[in-house]
């Protein structure tokens, strides 16, 4: 249809669409002009961003009179608006931002169309801008969702990274650069648990053990491995402390505590104990919910752990043989006599005065005392462990 032969109604909408074409420039800039002066984020920014900035500005006014030329065929057209920037903007612009920059923009537009528009139609042309300016809001939203998408599937994949390290023991200076990007701190102490992953996506299980410890102020990095969850975590309370912000978050079973360490470089060895404290806790039925790894060391031995078994052999049985006195002799028939004080007294030809003292020497030297029946049963491990120890290093004889 030519010029000559358009409605009325459609000749002045095209006639405004004209003028607003040869506009554009200007008002892209007087945007620009606004935001310098009235939002203090926009001074601050590097000219690199302010002109993405610039390009966003102009490609929502030329999309402004591309979608009222046609509102009901170009659904599209605001999603393409922040196409007009590189990814990074996503970055370098938080949301909020964005909002004030589109509000800015919105109103030099809506001035400009007044100025523009024929006496009497600027209130159909404002319904025009307020609808348009809502499709560039979600059109805003969309773009940071996606964003914010890709960020947690990389820092998913990363946190991954790290833990998985940590369990392997691969550790090197580069850890705490990758925890750093996903927010971890320098916190005072620092523990590993491990324990039964519960029921759910990984990642849902992971979001609600950062939950958590958010909610109690600490720092968390943590992965579902299989069944297994393995939880790093990081404040300034002691190992039980720091546990019990998360416990809740696994699954059935005991969840093993490794020790406290100062830092995240040396949360290997944490991991090593509460990952072979896990592997082993099926052998101690009775295990209380949070249990620490130290308190598995003869079920840990047992199964294989050449840490466990180190412990018990150097800081258990090489201390009793150092001691002397009879004092390893005495713990030694104590046990085999069923943790009885007069039962050992007979065996021994001693009074059990005498027995009592060296089982008090014996807790002394070594924090068991031989009563208890876990602490026992430590003690029988050790003093197995140590004399095999002792056998191997022993030449044969020629």
């Amino acid at each position: 249809m030519s010029e000559a032969h358009e409605l009325p109604g459609v000749r002045a909408k095209n006639a405004l669409i004209r003028r607003l074409e040869q506009a554009s420039g200007d008002v892209a800039s007087a945007a620009l002009a606004r935001m310098e002066e009235t939002l203090p984020w926009f001074r601050a920014m590097p000219a690199e961003t302010r002109a993405w900035i610039g390009l966003v500005a102009q490609a929502g006014v030329t999309a402004f009179i591309e979608w009222y030329r046609s509102p009901d065929g170009a659904a599209e057209i605001p999603r393409d608006v922040f196409g007009a920037a590189p990814r990074e903007l996503a970055r370098a612009v938080t949301l909020r931002q964005t909002v004030d920059m589109v509000r800015v923009t919105v109103d030099i537009l809506e001035q400009t169309i007044s100025d523009l528009a024929p006496t009497g139609d600027e209130g159909e042309l404002r319904e025009a801008v307020v609808r348009y300016s809502r499709e560039i809001a979600f059109a805003a939203a969309q773009v940071y969702a996606a964003a914010a998408e890709q960020r947690g599937s990389w820092d998913a994949r990363l946190e991954s990274l790290v833990v998985d390290a940590l369990v392997r023991d691969e550790i090197d200076d580069a850890l705490n650069s990758r925890a750093a990007a996903l927010g971890w701190a320098t916190p005072a102490n620092v523990a590993v648990l491990a324990g039964t992953k519960p029921a759910g996506e990984p990642q849902v299980v992971v979001t609600a053990i950062h939950r958590a410890a958010r909610k109690a102020g600490l720092d968390v990095l943590a992965g579902a491995q299989g069944d297994r969850l393995v939880v790093v975590v990081g404040g300034r309370g002691d190992g039980d402390a720091l546990a019990a912000a998360v416990l809740d978050e696994f699954g059935n079973g005991p969840v093993v505590l490794g020790p406290t360490v100062p830092d995240l470089l040396a949360a290997g060895r944490s991991a090593r104990a509460s990952l072979a404290g896990h592997h082993a806790a099926a052998a101690w039925p009775n295990a209380p919910r949070l249990v620490h790894a130290n308190e598995l060391l003869p079920e840990r031995a047992l199964d294989g752990d050449p840490d466990a078994r180190e412990f018990l052999v150097e800081q258990v049985y090489r201390p009793l043989v150092a001691a002397g006195g009879d004092l390893l002799e005495t713990v030694s028939t104590y046990l085999e006599q069923g943790t009885s004080l007069e039962a050992t007294a007979r065996a021994m030809y001693v009074h059990a005065n005498t027995v009592r003292y060296r089982l008090r020497r014996l807790a002394e030297i070594t924090g068991y005392a031989a009563g208890s029946p876990r602490d026992a049963l430590a003690l029988q491990v050790a003093l197995a462990l140590g004399r095999l120890d002792i056998e191997r290093q022993i030449p044969p004889e020629l």
